[in-house]
């Protein structure tokens, strides 16, 4: 199937361009969110006579989303999820999940234009791209963490692996401080014994 593209499109072409596509794809995708027209000679010739209005108004929208790119590249974002020791998520992170995040941080963002494969389904720091505009895409991070503090950690650039294995350090060491703690307090009752013991031998001998 034909179709004169309304604007910039990833792989297919630039704003003007008549592409072949399929049907599938075009009905499902292109023509419903008005980024193509079916290529009849209507159609062609509807889009020269707009054509430079659409120019301007995809400049227009551009210099916007470029503007916005600044401020939002390179961000990152803190989710709070539950998840297991092993760092499995009980649920997900969505591209609404991180679409709302990036809004309640005074960015706006629609879902629709955060590029996201298959849900995050694990804790730590994940790189999304934003398609902010056809010609304008950045990258923000998502701070998949089970709390504030977590994500702080992870901030800095430790795994939740890492911080498992240190707690897991931590509570050896103060088991082994506790038995340390017990082993002197019994050395100390032995001492104690042995002190008592020759007075009593005395009083006996007396």
């Amino acid at each position: 199937m034909q179709v004169i593209l309304l604007e910039r499109v990833a792989k297919l072409g630039q704003m003007g361009d008549v592409v072949d596509v399929k049907p599938g794809y075009a009905r499902n995708f292109l023509l419903p969110q008005g980024k193509a027209l079916s290529a009849s000679d209507a159609n062609i010739a509807s889009f020269e006579a707009q054509k430079a209005q659409l120019e301007a108004r995809n400049l227009e929208t551009k210099k916007e989303a470029e503007a916005l790119a600044e401020k939002l590249d390179g961000q990152q974002f803190i989710v709070i999820r539950s998840a297991s020791d092993a760092g499995a998520l009980y649920g997900s992170v969505t591209p609404r999940d991180a679409a709302d995040a990036a809004t309640e941080a005074g960015f706006t963002v629609d879902k629709k234009q955060i590029a996201l494969i298959a849900p995050i389904k694990e804790l730590g720091l994940h790189s999304l791209a934003v398609k902010l505009h056809p010609e304008v895409e950045v990258a923000i991070q998502m701070n998949v963490a089970r709390s504030e503090e977590e994500a702080e950690l992870q901030a800095s650039g430790k795994s939740i692996q890492e911080l498992a294995a240190e707690e897991e350090a931590a509570a050896e060491f103060e088991i082994a401080e506790l038995f340390d703690d017990i082993g002197s307090a019994a050395s100390e009752d032995d001492d104690l014994v042995t002190e008592e013991a020759p007075a009593e031998e005395d009083e006996a001998k007396a």
